[in-house]
């Protein structure tokens, strides 16, 4: 499958989306990227950028853990 990004006003939104929704799923996968789908990818690019930089902080895998078990541990009862 290809991907197509448009930017569409309201009008031709409704439109477009009648249009698309005639087409099998087998054949068209409309992807909405609202705003929290935009957000998710503009923190993802921005952390991206702080592992390409070298500016990046890691933890190691124990630490990890330890905060993973302290957070179930929170949220379990």
């Amino acid at each position: 499958m290809r991907t197509i990004k448009l930017q569409v006003n309201n009008e031709a939104y409704k439109h477009l989306m009648w249009f698309l929704n005639k087409f099998k799923k087998e054949e068209l996968l409309i992807i909405n990227e609202d705003e929290q789908y935009i957000s998710v990818q503009n923190y993802l690019k921005d952390e991206l950028k702080q592992i390409e930089n070298g500016n990046a902080e890691f933890i190691d895998i124990d630490k990890l853990d330890a905060e993973l078990e302290a957070t179930i541990r929170q949220y379990e009862d």
